[in-house]
């Protein structure tokens, strides 16, 4: 900031504090800019300004209703304009531009308030006054609640649309209405055999067996594409695919991270309890119930329990000063109310926690509130009857008490920082404020209701708990009076984000302001609307999702239709995906004849492991390189979409590495004595589902005999063996393996 000598500000009727003489010019320059103030520059920013910077809320940490907190907000540069903030935001030279949606300022206004600016921004009087604590309320404007994603769902029917003999499911009127409007034609539904090896890897992330896909192209039933997947639904293997989604999503780790990384080796039972909550259909507002307070709402029920280590994943400093522990609980707090922020309402809560969010209608008030829900919450290791064995399973899980700590805060044990949450000035812990009870956002409160309404009393002699998380599970999946509607809206985003390869909302874990808006914001409603009122469940929304005209769609695309809508954002196609790590590695070892399917228990690091990758030991300073190679993510914060890269090492992994040519010999193994030819054939329809052409049953069948020639010039007794080999690991390197269409 500019120290600007010169200036004097008159902007309350008290009296000011002596000031050292004026030169001429410069009282003449603040005569000139107080003048201008009065004349128009104040009703320039009380109407295009005030209102969300000191009136009724401080978006950004921005307050110009008085002189002073303008000068503090350091969005001006007092007596140059040019280099001011405030005038690069309403020029549009940066971004978030202001007036924030809306037009940009006349040029005439602007100019006026630049020269007020040059003028030193003098001001006569504050734009509001002021209550004694000299700053507005944190309230949020009706305004601001009616952003689309804090809106109750919208009560639609499916459109009427002129094809309706392509429509199989309600969802497909929402999509056909869409491409009509842009007249922009759908494809037709795709062969059987392409549709299972889809529905498998979206439904259980491997590929089905060459005999599953006979009996399925040759099936006459009219029901038997739905019976196939009602079967993948029921299937064991459901629950590990879709549980490592929501472990991207619950930044899951085995590890504390920072520079000791210790391990956390009991975590793992909150890893099974996904899996098992999955494959019993849990109703999803109770799989977030429980992840949130499942220990308090079913103290008895020890995978409720497990759930609760959810709250514990993430990442913690484990060698701290005492000076230190204070700092990093406020950490602890932030890492549990963004996750949950990001997870389950698709906000970015934790954006608040230095100032009100510049964007979404979230004071750093609620923020505080919000994480005083798990001031007392810790971390703790206890035994629980899992069904592992005879004895008891010690599992990571939040709870409430004392925590075991080496340093004495207050003289029994018990730190002062883990009784209460103050508000923090800036998010510092050296800054603090008043003491905050534990609430929610008030822009997910509706109809009237306080937070009381969701409050749950522990029972009778209760002690163990203080239920401030049971209430706010209550809160955050009522679609009533609370934040269910929004929780609704994001998991079917995340449904049709892995079944489309990309949301309604495109960024789903921000629904606000800065996100992306809905491609179809009816179908979005319509579907959260469906879910709620068939008691969350997800297999029933997959499958309604999986049977409609647009996931069974091909891929054939042409140029005239790609000019309308290049990206496919409108679903007049299927785009072709690349499998994520876990699918490529796991696909691998299937052909290969080498998975190990057991479930459960705890993961281990070695690469070599024949399990299914979901039971990787994940250790944040130590991730498994094949799978960082196919966008592994490095479980730090919140995922909703991983990247999806083409890098050369992927490549090499295939042709050079140790694991790459492991797997190409376990399928080598399955075709020995086989002849050529027929080895060629079940090599296909082990990797790719499908026959080969007759160019590559002709070219395949004379690379292998020429190969085993060379290997056998080459003094290789084991030409023929090593020649299949090299087969095998080319079908594993094909792009077609990798990628499903």
């Amino acid at each position: 900031m500019i120290a600007c000598v010169f200036l004097v500000v008159i902007e309350s009727s008290h009296a000011a504090d002596p000031q050292p003489p004026v030169p001429k010019e410069h009282a003449q320059r603040m005569k000139e800019g107080m003048e201008l103030f009065g004349k128009s520059v104040r009703a320039d920013l009380v109407k295009h300004c005030l209102k969300c910077h000191g009136g009724e809320v401080i978006k950004g940490d921005f307050d110009l209703s008085t002189r002073a907190l303008l000068d503090d907000s350091g969005y001006i540069e007092v007596g140059n304009a040019k280099e001011s903030f405030l005038i690069k935001l309403m020029t549009h030279a940066e971004k978030p531009f202001m007036p924030h949606k809306a037009e940009k300022l006349p040029d005439a206004t602007i100019a006026r308030i630049s020269r007020w600016i040059d003028l030193g921004a003098p001001y006569d009087k504050p734009l509001v006054n002021r209550s004694n604590d000299g700053k507005p309320k944190s309230a949020v404007s009706a305004a601001e609640r009616n952003f689309w994603a804090f809106q109750p769902l919208s009560v639609v029917a499916p459109p009427a649309v002129s094809n309706s003999k392509w429509v199989r499911t309600p969802v497909d009127r929402f999509i056909l209405q869409e491409l009509e409007e842009r007249k922009l034609r759908p494809n037709e539904s795709a062969a059987r055999r392409t549709l299972i090896r889809r529905a498998y890897f979206d439904l259980i992330g491997l590929p089905p067996k060459p005999e599953e896909i006979d009996a399925f192209v040759n099936d006459s039933d009219t029901r038997a594409y739905e019976k196939l997947i009602d079967r993948l639904l029921d299937s064991p293997r459901y629950g590990e695919r879709w549980a490592r989604h929501w472990m991207d999503v619950a930044r899951y780790a085995e590890s504390h991270g920072y520079e000791q990384d210790y391990d956390r080796p009991h975590a793992y039972p909150y890893r099974d309890f996904l899996i098992k909550a999955l494959n019993a259909d849990m109703p999803f507002d109770e799989f977030v119930r429980c992840q949130i307070a499942g220990d308090e709402l079913h103290p008895d029920d020890p995978l409720a329990v497990t759930a609760t280590g959810f709250l514990g994943a993430g990442a913690f400093p484990t060698q701290l000063t005492e000076k230190e522990f204070e700092s990093a609980r406020y950490d602890e707090l932030d890492d549990m109310t963004g996750t949950i922020g990001n997870a389950v309402l698709g906000l970015t809560i934790g954006c608040a926690r230095c100032h009100d969010h510049k964007f979404d209608p979230i004071p750093t008030r609620d923020y505080y509130r919000f994480a005083a829900t798990f001031t007392t919450a810790i971390r703790a290791e206890i035994d629980l009857d899992l069904g592992y064995g005879e004895k008891p399973t010690k599992a990571m899980v939040t709870s409430e008490g004392f925590p075991h700590m080496k340093h004495h805060a207050d003289g029994r044990g018990f730190p002062h920082f883990y009784k209460e949450t103050h508000m923090l000035e800036r998010g510092d812990v050296r800054q603090k404020k008043e003491v905050v009870t534990s609430s929610f956002l008030q822009v997910l409160i509706r109809n009237g209701k306080d937070d009381s309404y969701w409050k749950v009393n522990p029972p009778q002699g209760w002690k163990r708990t203080s239920f401030r998380r049971a209430s706010m599970a209550n809160w955050i999946t009522d679609s009533q009076h609370g934040a269910g509607h929004l929780a609704a809206r994001v998991i079917v985003n995340r449904l049709w984000q892995h079944h489309f390869g990309r949301g309604i909302v495109a960024t789903p874990n921000d629904f606000g302001v800065q996100g992306e808006r809905p491609t179809h914001p009816e179908l979005l409603d319509w579907l959260s609307t469906d879910l709620i009122h068939n008691g969350w469940k997800l297999k029933r929304l997959h499958k309604m999702l999986m049977t409609s005209a647009v996931y069974l769609q091909t891929a054939e695309t042409d140029e005239k239709r790609a000019r309308i809508d290049r990206e496919n954002v409108y679903h007049w196609r299927r785009t072709p995906r690349r499998l994520e790590a876990e699918a490529v590695r796991d696909s691998m070892l299937s052909v290969a004849g080498m998975l190990d399917e057991k479930m459960y228990g705890p993961g281990t690091l070695d690469q070599n492991m024949r399990r299914r990758s979901i039971y990787f030991f994940i250790k944040r300073s130590k991730l498994i390189p094949m799978m960082m190679l196919f966008d592994w993510p490095e479980h730090l914060v919140s995922i909703g979409r991983r990247s999806s890269t083409t890098i050369a090492p992927q490549a090499l992994m295939f042709m050079n590495s140790p694991q790459g040519r492991s797997y190409a010999e376990g399928l080598a193994k399955r075709l020995q004595g086989k002849e050529a030819a027929v080895a060629v054939r079940e090599g296909y329809r082990l990797t790719v589902g499908r026959e080969p052409t007759e160019a590559e049953q002709k070219l395949t069948t004379e690379f292998i005999s020429k190969q085993a020639e060379t290997y056998k010039q080459s003094g290789k007794a084991n030409g023929a063996e090593l020649a299949l080999i090299d087969f095998c690991q080319t079908l594993l390197s094909s792009n077609e393996f990798v990628y499903v269409e």
